[in-house]
């Protein structure tokens, strides 16, 4: 029997690419003293290690390149590995550091990927790198939904003004504001900051947290919850305030 009258040429495909919003924290170096960078990741990993556990990140390296640093990209990728971040790209760099990224099969993104016509799965989001940059910063702002599963690190304060979903996590060293529903974690002050607050129009969430003073869900009380509120630390008690109580 022939084998061409097996085939079936108007089957449904198996596959397709399609466009997508998806993006992934960004680390941006600006020295090559690996043993530096090392020990500045697990000690950044260790305050929040259920968001760094895994974490795919992009290496940016363009401000180490403008310092003429010397960084070899397989023994850069191996000392993010040991911190338990995933180098999936590498951006920024120069035509060495490419070849070695190509050779372990990392790919090569262009420092304007974002808007570069050979990326077509960029094209649909015009600005979502703020959203997990993993870099200083004063404020972040992020005016999309966060979804289930999406993971956010500001390091400083962090503002949303669309939804937070159930199954997102939200972090930020500073404060944390969520002008809509707060679903989902969400924890404020991660390095140890005292004086962090979060602010939302609608609490909704499974956990909340400031300085590592938490409350899960069950913890916090129905008259609260579905309210604009504002949540500190007071007495090294976490306080959950309705913004509307009048005093």
């Amino acid at each position: 029997m022939s084998t061409n009258s097996k085939k079936k040429p108007n089957s449904t495909p198996a596959l397709e690419f399609k466009s997508s919003n998806f993006s992934v924290p960004v680390l941006a170096l600006s020295g090559d003293d690996l043993i530096t960078i090392e020990q500045q990741l697990i000690e950044k990993a260790s305050l929040a290690p259920d968001f760094f556990k895994n974490l795919p990140v992009v290496i940016d390296l363009q401000a180490s390149n403008k310092l003429n640093c010397v960084i070899d990209i397989a023994e850069l990728t191996a000392v993010i590995k040991k911190a338990g971040l995933l180098p999936i790209g590498i951006r920024g760099g120069n035509a060495q550091q490419n070849k070695q990224a190509l050779e372990l099969l990392i790919p090569v993104y262009s420092v304007n990927s974002a808007t570069n016509s050979d990326e077509p799965q960029k094209q649909t989001a015009p600005d979502p790198a703020p959203e997990t940059d993993i870099r200083d910063t004063s404020t972040m702002l992020i005016t999309q939904p966060i979804r289930s599963g999406q993971r956010i690190y500001a390091t400083g304060d962090l503002i949303i003004t669309s939804q937070v979903s159930s199954g997102a996590e939200i972090m930020a060293e500073g404060n944390i504001h969520v002008y809509n529903t707060l679903r989902g974690r969400a924890s404020a002050g991660i390095q140890g900051n005292k004086d962090a607050r979060i602010f939302c129009f609608d609490l909704q969430a499974e956990l909340i947290s400031v300085a590592g003073n938490y409350k899960v869900s069950e913890d916090i009380d129905a008259s609260i919850r579905n309210k604009p509120v504002q949540i500190y630390l007071q007495n090294q008690a976490l306080i959950i305030q309705d913004l509307l109580q009048h005093h």
